[in-house]
């Protein structure tokens, strides 16, 4: 009787390790994709915003033409 119930506490002690493993494993890849977003969506700001930049610039460097007057 005491083998069955140190077996089944030796089990629950290992699926307990096992889960606690996972779990960790899951948070270290959850973060590891939060950074990645984070660094994808830095760099796609930085890149809209060299962009919209360059198009104030090529805006600016063209004469606007004068509104036509109405009579």
């Amino acid at each position: 009787m005491a083998d069955k119930s140190k077996e089944a506490l030796e089990r629950a002690e290992a699926e307990f390790k096992k889960k606690t493993k996972e779990a960790a494993t899951a948070a270290n890849e959850y973060s590891a994709e939060r950074l990645a977003i984070r660094e994808k969506t830095a760099r796609l700001r930085a890149l809209r915003l060299a962009k919209e930049a360059a198009e104030m610039e090529a805006a600016a460097a063209t004469k606007p033409v004068a509104p036509k007057k109405s009579r």
